[in-house]
């Protein structure tokens, strides 16, 4: 995974956990692409100061990723329900399948999808 999107998917879940000068500063470089400079102009500061707070705003991500592998756990359930909503698509494409039968796979499929849109 690309190290930036991966930098926002723990900002993603993560990110309310950091300190606000920390959030805001994520923000305005990963999701603004803000660079050190225009951000330290922003807060007043240097931009040293600003490459602090985002190294430390970036190991704190990576320190409650190994904790508690939120985002690595949702990448799996993802590959998981992808394979899942496969194998029922492919089930409902054989024709010889009861409608009882049809019916139920799709709402596994349905509830598949359900559960990716969580993640």
């Amino acid at each position: 995974m690309d190290e930036s999107v991966r930098e926002s998917l723990l900002f993603d879940r993560y990110g309310g956990l950091l300190t606000e000068k920390q959030r805001g500063v994520m923000r305005l470089y990963h999701e603004e692409n803000l660079s050190l400079s225009e951000i330290a102009e922003e807060y007043g500061i240097s931009r040293a100061a600003v490459h602090d707070a985002l190294k430390k705003a970036e190991n704190k991500l990576a320190e409650y990723e190994s904790a508690l592998g939120l985002v690595e756990n949702a990448d799996d359930a993802l590959e998981i329900t992808g394979k899942i909503r496969s194998r029922v698509a492919a089930l409902l494409e054989d024709k010889k399948l009861g409608s009882g039968l049809a019916g139920e796979l799709a709402e596994i499929g349905r509830l598949a999808a359900e559960l990716e849109e969580k993640l």
